[in-house]
C-alpha cells in the first residue's frame, strides 16, 4: 500500500515536470502599458470617455462657483440627470449645499443638459 503512494507521488512529480517544459514559442511576450494604451480597446475607450466627461463637469462646476469655494471641489460627474460633486471637507459641503439650486440651473445651462438633482459628497483626502 505504501508503494502505491510513492508511485503516485512520482507520477505527480513527473507530470508537473513535463508541464513546466512547455515550448517557449507558446508563451506570449507581455505588452507594455504604452502599447496597451495606444491599441485602445472598448474598455479603455469607455474609461477614457468617462474620464473626459467627468473632467468637463468639474470644469463647469468650478467655473460657476466663487474661487475660494471652487478650489475645494475635488470631483464632479453627471450621470442620468444627477450632478454629483465631491468636496474636500464637511464644512465646504455645507456651504455648497446652500448653492445647489444655482448649480443645477447654471451648470445645466452651460453644459446644455437637464440636471434634475445635485448631490454633494465629502471625499476623503488622498493618502
Amino acid at each position: 500500500m505504501q508503494n502505491t503512494g510513492a508511485q503516485n507521488k512520482e507520477n505527480r512529480t513527473v507530470r508537473a515536470h513535463n508541464f513546466c517544459k512547455a515550448p517557449l514559442s507558446r508563451v506570449k511576450k507581455p505588452k507594455s502599458i504604452n502599447e496597451l494604451i495606444r491599441s485602445g480597446g472598448n474598455r479603455l475607450a469607455g474609461l477614457k470617455s468617462k474620464a473626459q466627461a467627468r473632467s468637463r463637469a468639474l470644469e463647469h462646476v468650478r467655473a460657476t462657483l466663487p474661487p475660494p469655494l471652487a478650489r475645494t471641489i475635488v470631483s464632479a460627474g453627471l450621470e442620468q440627470g444627477q450632478l454629483t460633486i465631491g468636496v474636500a471637507s464637511a464644512a465646504w459641503a455645507t456651504r455648497l449645499r446652500y448653492m445647489t439650486e444655482m448649480l443645477r440651473t447654471q451648470v445645466g445651462a452651460s453644459m446644455s443638459v437637464e440636471i434634475e438633482k445635485v448631490r454633494i459628497r465629502v471625499v476623503p483626502p488622498r493618502a
